[in-house]
C-alpha cells in the first residue's frame, strides 16, 4: 500500500509581481515532486492570475483569500479553514506583513512554520509585538549568508526557532552545454534583468555606459523587466539625457530569458541592495561576464568560487572603470565562462534544494 503524501502549504499574500512572488510558486512547483501542495495567495494577485494553468499540471491547489488589510479576519479564518481541511502541519511563508494574521490563524494547530527570507530588511522587528508574532516560528531560511546575518540582527527568535541557509536553485534547468551566440559586428551587448524600479541599478547601468560611448566602443544596453509606473518618468529622463539613447532598449518583461542570456556578452547589475539576485546567478550560469557593486551577497558569490567583477559600492567612477576593462577583455571573445557554468550546476541545483527543504518538515 502506497504511503500517503503529506500536504505542504506555501503562503504568499503579495499582489505584486517580482522575485518573491515567482519564488513562492517555484517552491510550490519544486516541492510538488514529493508532496501535495496547497498554494495560498491573495485573491486576484499576480500569482493567482498567472499560474493557475501551470499549477494544474503539477497538481498544485491554489487557494485565494480576499482581503484589504494585512491584519484581516478573512486571512485568519480562511487560512485556518484550509489548514484544517487539508490536515496541513508544514507551512512555508513568503512575506512579513501578514504574519500578525497568521499568528492567530495558526493558534493551537501545531504548525511547523518556516519563513523564507530573500531580501535585506532595514527596520528592527524586536519590539514586544513582533517578539510575540515571531515566537512560534520554527525555522528561518535565508537564501544566503548575508541575509542570515541580516535576519539575526533584525528578527526576534523564539525559544525553539532555528535558522538554516538554503541557497536557491535556478528558476529553469541549464542546458547540457551553452551555445553562446556571438555578435556579428562585435557590438558589446550589455543586459540587465530585474523589475525596473529604484535601487535595482538601471540608472547606474545607463550612466556607466557613458565610458563606452566616450571610448568609441560599439555597444547596446537592454533593460529587461516590468517598469514601475512611479519610476517610469525618472527612467525616461535619464535615458533621454544621454547621447547614446538610441542604443538603450526596454523590451519589458520576457518569459523566455534564456535567449536574453545567450545573446548577450555582459550582465551589468549595479544594484544597491539585493538579497541574492536570481537573474545575477542565472547570468553567471550562462557564462556571461558579470559586474556588480561590492555589497550584500555579491562578495559571498565570489567566495563560493564564481568569477566576476566587483566595483566599489555605489562608486559610479569605479563602475565605469571596470565596465571599460570588461568590454575590452579577451573574455568577450571566449564566452561562455565555463567555470561559472559548471559551478552553478553543482551549487544551485534543484535536487539539493528539495532535499534541504525536506529536512525541515515534520
Amino acid at each position: 500500500m502506497a504511503t500517503k503524501r503529506p500536504t505542504i502549504a506555501v503562503i504568499c499574500f503579495s499582489h505584486y509581481f517580482g522575485g518573491m512572488e515567482m519564488d513562492s510558486y517555484r517552491y510550490a512547483k519544486l516541492l510538488s515532486r514529493g508532496y501535495n501542495i496547497v498554494l495560498i495567495v491573495k485573491k486576484n494577485s499576480f500569482i493567482s492570475k498567472n499560474y493557475k494553468e501551470s499549477a494544474r499540471k503539477y497538481n498544485i491547489k491554489i487557494k485565494e483569500i480576499p482581503f484589504f488589510l494585512n491584519f484581516s479576519f478573512s486571512i485568519i479564518t480562511r487560512t485556518r479553514h484550509i489548514l484544517k481541511k487539508y490536515k496541513i502541519s508544514n507551512v512555508i511563508f513568503f512575506g512579513a506583513s501578514e504574519l500578525r494574521s497568521l499568528y492567530f490563524a495558526f493558534h493551537k494547530l501545531n504548525i511547523n512554520l518556516i519563513i523564507r527570507h530573500g531580501t535585506t530588511k532595514t527596520r528592527s522587528k524586536k519590539d514586544a509585538l513582533h517578539k510575540l508574532i515571531y515566537s512560534n516560528v520554527n525555522w528561518h531560511i535565508p537564501i544566503c549568508k548575508h541575509i542570515a546575518e541580516n535576519v539575526m540582527k533584525i528578527i526576534p527568535f523564539g525559544k525553539n526557532t532555528q535558522m538554516k541557509v538554503v541557497y536557491p536553485s535556478l528558476r529553469r534547468p541549464l542546458p547540457s552545454r551553452l551555445n553562446h551566440i556571438s555578435s556579428d559586428n562585435r557590438e558589446i551587448r550589455i543586459i540587465h534583468i530585474a523589475r525596473i524600479t529604484g535601487g535595482k541599478g538601471q540608472l547606474d547601468a545607463i550612466e556607466a555606459c557613458n565610458t563606452l560611448y566616450e571610448n568609441s566602443i560599439d555597444f547596446s544596453l537592454t533593460l529587461y523587466g516590468e517598469v514601475d509606473p512611479d519610476f517610469k518618468l525618472r527612467l525616461e529622463n535619464k535615458i533621454n539625457s544621454t547621447p547614446y539613447r538610441d542604443r538603450i532598449t526596454l523590451p519589458g518583461y520576457v518569459e523566455d530569458v534564456e535567449k536574453c542570456y545567450l545573446n548577450a556578452d555582459i550582465f551589468l547589475f549595479p544594484s544597491k541592495g539585493e538579497g541574492l539576485s536570481s537573474s545575477f546567478i542565472e547570468a553567471l550560469s550562462y557564462g556571461l561576464i558579470c559586474i556588480a557593486y561590492n555589497n550584500t551577497s555579491f562578495p559571498e558569490l565570489q567566495n563560493m568560487g564564481f568569477r566576476f567583477y566587483l566595483a566599489n559600492d555605489q562608486d559610479i567612477g569605479d563602475l565605469k572603470r571596470i565596465l571599460l576593462i570588461a568590454a575590452s577583455s579577451d573574455e568577450i571573445l571566449n564566452l561562455p565562462l565555463n567555470n561559472n557554468f559548471e559551478l552553478s550546476k553543482k551549487l544551485f541545483n534543484d535536487e539539493r534544494e528539495f532535499d534541504e527543504l525536506s529536512e525541515l518538515f515534520i
